[in-house]
């Protein structure tokens, strides 16, 4: 009986090793079985998109709006910025015609370095912790495997003790707050959004309740699915946010709130083929289209085709994600082109922008070059992202403007160039760009500009920048001017300049409201080196960001 006793004992012991040393890789395989059981996809469905009439109204003059998001794109992923992907051998010159016929405001600020608070800017025109959308919704078993796979070595992940938490899908925009949809409804518009969301999906924060007339969502965020045979994967094993998305994504899609479906094609491509439909049948009306692409955010996929075409990139990785940028500027170019044999084009305003900075995560050199810092940073790697608005009939082609601009301006510029009101009982934090791309309005559009992530705090004044970590006991002070790649913190030379940045910083936060749902902890993330390059706990520079 001892005997046994021990045994068991003894193999307990063992399975309990075994369990420590893979403890994430059983992490990840029950979520992939919560994941099956939660996600059931049925076969794909034919989308009923609605048509407007059969001839446009004389008296309508409202304009089309078109705003076309990509995630996770860097600065150096476009060659209007100066490179390119792969030394500048993946041109991009659909998404770089946006700028060229219109206007590059080459000093665009996204709302955050992560992309759903980014998305709600977006939509509101306001700073999303005036409502408490401060975090990224994140399902509980994804935030649990970042902060256990969470790099850094020695620099551990910060856990935060009984985090108020909420439902994945009820992490959403509030149902209080007016999205630009609702504006454009308002003004007898048609509204369509296809692709990703990330702004919840239950009580009252999902597309069709936000405004939207009809949603093509992004269910889950497979491009494909993992074995098609017309697709090339690249799984990231150094990356664990890569790990779990390939055990926790599904290839699929729904509408209008549906059950989930296969989509027609690999996703970029099927957001295209929908979007074209969408402005095909809505062509006689205003309409206002928001296709918010998931590329080239990872899992890594690309088309056969799109990386048998790049056979000069050597690494794998590399030319998968370039690829991925190839399918997104080919779609661009196919909506361009749509609006164009439609006759739509001098009276159609594209936005192109990204939600944040390209990711360090990816294990790519150079995505957000000049700029330092990478997504999840506030480093201008993070948030200095690509912001092209392009009006014919109203917007010089080929001007460029310096000021900077952020992404809560979308909502404000689209709703003048519409003719809507934006709500007066709520603080706007975004100006109408349109009178400074058409030359009328020369007072700048912000002075000051936040960033806010729990504890890690940013300011941009003028041209003075800077940044605070509470955990690190850091605080970062640029001058923008002089040092747009943020190689030299000024911070103990300037301490002036420091005290009123921090004043300004504590005046903005007393204005804002505590977040919806808490951070569950702060993971440490590298500024300056991707995921494949090693890791220096001594002499590299880490941020803490809270999720």
């Amino acid at each position: 009986m001892r005997k046994t006793l021990l045994i068991i004992i003894v193999v307990f012991m063992a399975l309990l090793s075994v369990a420590y040393l893979f403890r994430i890789e059983i992490l990840l395989t029950g979520i992939s079985i919560i994941t099956d059981q939660r996600v059931q996809v049925g076969v794909n469905q034919a989308i009923e998109w609605e048509k407007g009439p059969e001839a446009r109204s004389e008296s309508i003059e409202k304009p089309n709006i078109v705003l076309i998001l990509a995630d996770d794109l860097g600065w150096n992923d476009l060659t209007i910025n100066g490179g390119g992907v792969a030394r500048g051998t993946v041109p991009t010159p659909h998404i770089d015609s946006i700028a060229e016929q219109g206007m590059n405001f080459v000093n665009g600020y996204a709302g955050q370095g992560t992309c759903a608070p980014s998305r709600a800017m977006m939509m509101t025109g306001r700073y999303g912790s005036r409502f408490g959308f401060e975090f990224t919704p994140t399902p509980l078993g994804m935030s649990t495997a970042l902060m256990m796979m969470s790099q850094g070595q020695e620099l551990k992940p910060i856990p935060r003790a009984n985090p108020r938490t909420l439902p994945y899908d009820q992490m959403g925009l509030p149902a209080t707050e007016v999205t630009i949809a609702e504006l454009l409804k308002d003004q007898g518009y048609y509204t369509a959004h296809i692709g990703k969301w990330h702004l919840g999906r239950e009580s009252g924060s999902a597309p069709q309740e936000q405004g939207f007339d009809q949603s093509l969502l992004m269910h889950s965020g497979l491009y494909a699915e993992e074995d098609d045979p017309d697709v090339v994967n690249s799984k990231l094993t150094y990356d664990p946010i890569d790990r779990f998305l390939w055990v926790g994504l599904r290839y699929a899609a729904s509408f209008n709130g549906s059950d989930a479906f296969k989509p027609g094609g690999y996703l970029t491509d099927y957001y295209t083929d929908e979007a074209v439909k969408v402005i095909e049948g809505n062509k006689h009306r205003p309409f206002f289209l928001y296709l918010a692409h998931w590329a080239p955010h990872t899992p890594l996929q690309a088309t056969k085709q799109d990386y048998n075409a790049l056979s000069h990139i050597e690494d794998h990785t590399e030319r998968v994600y370039a690829g991925m940028i190839r399918a997104l500027d080919r779609g661009v170019g196919r909506v361009l082109q749509s609006l164009e044999a439609n006759g739509l084009t001098d009276n159609t305003i594209v936005i192109f922008t990204s939600d944040n900075g390209g990711a360090g995560y990816i294990g790519i050199s150079d995505v957000n070059k000049p700029f330092r810092g990478w997504k999840i940073t506030n480093f201008e790697g993070g948030i200095h992202v690509p912001y092209f608005v392009k009006w014919p009939i109203k917007i010089k082609a080929g001007t460029t403007y310096e000021e900077p601009v952020h992404h809560f301006d979308i909502y404000t510029t689209i709703a003048d160039a519409a003719g809507a009101t934006v709500p007066k009982n709520v603080e706007i934090d975004g100006v109408s760009l349109l009178p400074y791309a058409t030359g009328e309005e020369k007072v700048k559009p912000h002075e000051t500009l936040f960033w806010r992530a729990g504890d890690y705090r940013t300011v941009r004044h003028n041209e003075w920048k800077m940044a605070v970590v509470p955990q690190l006991a850091k605080t970062w002070l640029f001058n923008l001017a002089e040092d747009p790649g943020e190689t030299t913190n000024l911070a103990e030379l300037n301490p002036n300049v420091v005290d009123e940045l921090m004043l300004l910083l504590e005046e903005h936060n007393k204005q804002m409201v505590p977040p919806k749902w808490d951070s569950v902890g702060a993971i440490p993330i590298n500024v300056d080196k991707h995921l494949r390059q090693t890791q220096d706990l001594v002499t590299d520079t880490y941020v803490y960001w809270s999720n």
